[in-house]
């Protein structure tokens, strides 16, 4: 066993990674020069090349490529390396522990003679049946079933099947896996035939990592009561017998102090008013601090999420994303407390996108970053329904983007047309209670389709005085062709007030 100590991997591995690359594409050729030059290495320096292969290779945990792909095309990084030569084969082995090395089990892999014939790794089982027409070949079910029966080696878990399928493979997950960290069932987008149940005897008290859709938890399932180390939790509820009710998911989470992303997701709506009385027969008493939670996402009604929010503390969460069906009404005073209760959360500009089908807006730290910090999106079809929502629901939550700099109103490319879906104005007073949403706004940009609407937003009436509405825009940017003189009122206002507006076209 060798045991190596190096400074900063992250920055070597990339380069390594190239290097071993290039390695394989000139060994075909009979180069002398790469073969000579990766054969003088010794062992200890072959050793920490391939350590930082690996590191590379695996690369990060991305939930949603994890979610969609899995774990098991990664964890074959070692494979080829073994295959180079007698040497790099016995460094390899005699080295399993440190590099992390594991057994994929995947569908089109000979799993039962892999597992008689290879040292006794760590498993992968990575089944992912994308031919959703045809049944799971007997040869690969027979193997990922012996692989699962493997209780005491299995590490991951990532089955994403049929429903009719996972509940043959379901049957077998059963006792204690005492290595499992990572376990992922899912089900194809629109296949909520029926739930799914774990069974009773399953345990896994050392798992990381839980991703489940359609699945309903028993009163007292010892999954989610035991699950202390959890640190990623993505549930999707896409059946009505999964529902979990607020007051009881509260609970499970009162054991996870140490989860870093937590997703809820529901494919079906209850009414907010079966939430409330919910709520009056058996009141929640359980507050829950997540001290480590980063990401939070959730979908679903109103009032359930203001059941969670309203006792959750998340000191560092990072990322809030909320998914809104369809409703008539958004009051929230529990999402504006804790909101304004997690400090981490920063917002300096913001972007509503309109569409056919939705209304997105996202909320960015930064001027130029990438990353956001709060997404939400509404389920609703017509400009003037997603206008209204947004409207209630970011004024009832103004306090908690007083911050923000730049607003950013735009349109879905390929969605609405101005000549079709747009014909109906949207009324002004919703415009103007959205804008006055956002006080502190320095810079504004309207999409051409929504330039005719927001010039009337702007336009003062009788009585209004020039700063009501933005008082802090400096610019006003607009986009497509021109516009003739359609914000003039608006800006000669401004000006008159002593707080000009520069105005933009930006083609």
């Amino acid at each position: 066993m060798y045991h190596l100590s190096f400074s900063t991997p992250q920055l070597q591995s990339t380069s390594i990674s190239r290097l071993l690359d290039e390695y394989y594409r000139y060994k075909s050729r009979s180069n002398r020069r790469y073969s000579t030059f990766i054969h003088i290495l010794d062992d200890d320096s072959l050793l920490n090349v391939f350590y930082l292969y690996r590191l590379d290779h695996l690369g990060g945990d991305d939930d949603d490529v994890l979610d969609q792909w899995g774990n098991g095309v990664r964890e074959r990084w070692w494979y080829k390396l073994a295959q180079i030569c007698q040497r790099w084969r016995s460094i390899i082995l005699g080295s399993a522990s440190y590099l992390g090395l594991r057994l994929v089990c995947t569908n089109g892999t000979p799993v039962a003679d892999m597992l008689a014939h290879s040292p006794p790794f760590p498993l992968i089982v990575d089944f992912i049946h994308k031919n959703h027409d045809r049944d799971i070949a007997a040869e690969d079910e027979e193997g990922m079933i012996s692989a699962l029966q493997r209780r005491n080696r299995v590490r991951s878990i990532h089955l994403r099947m049929p429903v009719r399928s996972l509940q043959r493979f379901i049957l077998a997950i059963d006792e204690e896996y005492q290595m499992l960290e990572s376990l992922v069932i899912l089900h194809p987008t629109g296949d909520n035939s029926t739930s799914l149940i774990l069974p009773q005897t399953f345990q896994a008290p050392h798992l990381r990592r839980l991703v489940l859709s359609s699945f309903a938890f028993p009163t007292g399932s010892p999954l989610l009561t035991t699950a202390i180390g959890l640190v990623t939790l993505r549930l999707y509820l896409t059946h009505l017998s999964a529902y979990l009710q607020p007051r009881v998911l509260l609970q499970y989470l009162s054991i996870m102090p140490q989860l870093e992303t937590l997703v809820i997701g529901f494919s079906f709506a209850v009414p907010n008013r079966d939430v409330e009385r919910q709520l009056l027969r058996a009141p929640i008493r359980t507050h829950v601090t997540l001290p480590n939670l980063r990401y939070f996402t959730f979908q679903g009604v109103r009032a359930y999420l203001e059941a969670l929010v309203c006792w959750i503390t998340t000191p560092r969460l990072e990322k809030l994303g909320i998914v809104f069906f369809n409703q008539l009404t958004f009051p929230l005073p529990g999402l504006l407390q804790f909101m304004r209760a997690t400090g981490s959360l920063r917002f300096h500009s913001a972007m509503f996108e309109f569409s056919n089908m939705a209304i997105r807006v996202v909320m960015y730290p930064h001027d130029a970053s990438e990353k956001w910090a709060f997404r939400m999106d509404v389920d609703c079809v017509q400009l003037e329904w997603q206008v209204s929502s947004v409207a209630q629901i970011f004024n009832a939550l103004s306090q908690a983007f007083s911050a923000v700099e730049h607003l950013t109103l735009k349109v879905g490319r390929g969605n609405l047309s101005p000549g079709l879906k747009w014909r109906h104005k949207v009324d002004r007073t919703e415009w103007r209670r959205l804008l006055h949403s956002f006080d502190n706004v320095k810079t504004l940009f309207i999409d051409y389709p929504l330039v005719a609407d927001l010039a009337r937003c702007l336009r003062l009436e009788d009585g209004n005085p020039p700063l009501e509405l933005l008082p802090e825009l400096q610019e006003l940017v607009y986009s497509g062709i021109s516009i003739g003189h359609a914000f003039d009122p608006f800006v000669d206002a401004r000006r008159n007030a002593g707080r000009p507006v520069t105005l933009v076209c930006r083609a």
